[in-house]
């Protein structure tokens, strides 16, 4: 999905209306849509993220995922793949948020996530509780020795 369209009608709509203006007004606007482009962009990601939430609570066989890759914004249907978990009961909202990574690491998360059947996200949210449960324990409480069966 081409964001850059919108992104660019918001900018020409904003010198038009600075157009009213004189000189100093048109500089204004074009130094405040530089400079307010990447918070629109963010904002038209939130938007779709919003939107796919929605349809996830809709949908029963499948969720919609928002994908980013650079700058592109892209909408997917995952069929038949459990969308994220829900919140545990200690949370009350779920919370949002943006996560950049290298492309390399993106890819090998892609595939343990496909590997275990589940979303990126889903796959993701695991990961993190598991790194944070194991932390709980602290340093000097790991078990150690040997096992036979």
């Amino acid at each position: 999905m081409d964001v850059n369209g919108h992104i660019e009608a918001l900018k020409s709509d904003l010198a038009a209306a600075a157009g009213i203006g004189d000189e100093q007004a048109l500089r204004v606007a074009d130094g405040l849509s530089r400079a307010l482009e990447p918070a629109i962009r963010l904002r038209l990601q939130d938007i779709l993220s919003e939107a796919a939430m929605e349809l996830n609570e809709q949908l029963a066989g499948g969720h919609v995922e928002v994908r980013l890759a650079g700058r592109d914004v892209s909408l997917a249907y995952i069929e038949g793949e459990a969308a994220a978990p829900e919140p545990a009961a200690d949370d009350e909202h779920s919370a949002r948020i943006t996560l950049r990574l290298p492309e390399g690491l993106k890819s090998r998360a892609e595939s343990s996530a496909s590997a275990d059947g589940v979303s990126l996200n889903t796959w993701l949210v695991r990961a993190t509780q598991r790194a944070l449960d194991g932390n709980k324990r602290g340093p000097g409480r790991r078990m150690t020795g040997y096992a036979s069966s």
